[in-house]
């Protein structure tokens, strides 16, 4: 059986900020998991000392460093 390595890939100080990031991630079609120390979020502030971490495999660090960099999207108003 071969061996998963994983790499963080950016680091965010609430848990809300880094599910936005993980969804953005899943939608381009990159898995990730949050490693975070906050008990399993039954104590939050925990994490705030060293912060909540997106993982991902290796070898998706750089397409997820690129869709982590872009700006966020703006929805677009229709009329009608």
């Amino acid at each position: 059986m071969s061996e998963i390595s994983f790499v963080a890939v950016r680091t965010f100080s609430d848990r809300i900020e880094a599910e936005l990031a993980q969804s953005a991630l899943q939608a381009a079609g990159i898995e990730s998991m949050l490693r975070a120390d906050d008990a399993g979020t039954l104590e939050p502030p925990l994490a705030m000392s060293n912060g909540i971490t997106v993982m991902v495999r290796i070898e998706d660090a750089v397409a997820a460093g690129e869709v982590l960099a872009l700006p966020p999207r703006r929805a677009r108003r229709t009329s009608g």
